[in-house]
């Protein structure tokens, strides 16, 4: 799985994966760690614990299309936790597209 991910990195401009890894950073690893583990410093204070992007069995019941809904329009809106908020309003579609494929990366 991990070599799927890297070639969907080798497959993206770099400039969109290196966007990708920027809001990342400035929107989701306080929850979701620098790593994608779940274990950002606010996740100590979560219940439930963010996602684990590094734990293959998050990606068995995920696609894009929940990935980007999730981001979107937040955790509630695929029947996750509704701590997760909706960046819809903050994103452009082509962020989110970036910030998915980002993310992906930390499959294992």
């Amino acid at each position: 799985m991990r070599n799927l991910a890297y070639a969907l990195v080798l497959l993206s401009s770099p400039v969109a994966l290196a966007d990708g890894a920027a809001t990342y950073n400035m929107m989701c690893a306080s929850c979701h760690g620098a790593a994608g583990a779940g274990d950002g410093a606010a996740a100590v204070a979560l219940t439930p614990k963010p996602a684990n992007f590094a734990d293959a069995a998050f990606w068995t019941t995920r696609d894009d299309a929940t990935l980007k809904k999730a981001i979107k329009e937040g955790g509630a809106a695929v029947g996750k936790s509704p701590l997760m908020a909706p960046f819809g309003a903050a994103l452009t579609d082509a962020q989110v597209d970036e910030l998915v494929t980002y993310i992906k990366t930390f499959k294992k």
